[in-house]
């Protein structure tokens, strides 16, 4: 039987909505241990334009949900055009906002976890986009899973 196929059809990440999705995802990485969570959580903002912390405790395994979802559904993503998605808003007072990107240390550590998982790899073999992060089989087939 095709993991993510029941009698309602096949559901793949595409299929449901990000939210619920990115939830999901979230919920099993804290429930089965997937990751160990660094210290350093405790006392990071997620951007330059955030004026404080994440209030949510499991924020780092929404933020690594996220992740996995956008390398799943683009593909050959670098942590420079991750900083860039995930950048916000900041607010200058008077002056106009401008786009400011996230952090990288957030990114680069969920990579590297995704990889250790066997979610993502990096790819060696495109030409133009060298070590960029794919997805792998067994990552589309676990989260194809979640996604039903």
């Amino acid at each position: 039987m095709i993991s993510g196929f029941d009698e309602k059809g096949f559901y793949t990440v595409k299929d449901v909505p990000s939210r619920e999705f990115i939830e999901a995802y979230a919920e099993y990485l804290k429930k089965n241990n997937k990751l160990e969570i660094p210290v350093w959580t405790q006392f990071v903002k997620t951007s330059v334009a955030k004026e404080l912390a994440p209030y949510d405790d499991d924020w780092v395994y929404i933020r690594t949900a996220a992740v996995a979802r956008k390398v799943y559904l683009t593909g050959h993503l670098g942590v420079g055009l991750l900083k860039h998605v995930f950048g916000g808003k900041k607010r200058n007072g008077s002056e106009p906002p401008h786009h400011q990107r996230a952090h990288g240390k957030i990114i680069r550590w969920s990579l590297r976890t995704l990889e250790k998982l066997g979610i993502v790899k990096k790819d060696k073999e495109h030409e133009l986009k060298k070590n960029s992060r794919i997805i792998t089989k067994t990552g589309i087939r676990d989260l194809n899973q979640i996604a039903t």
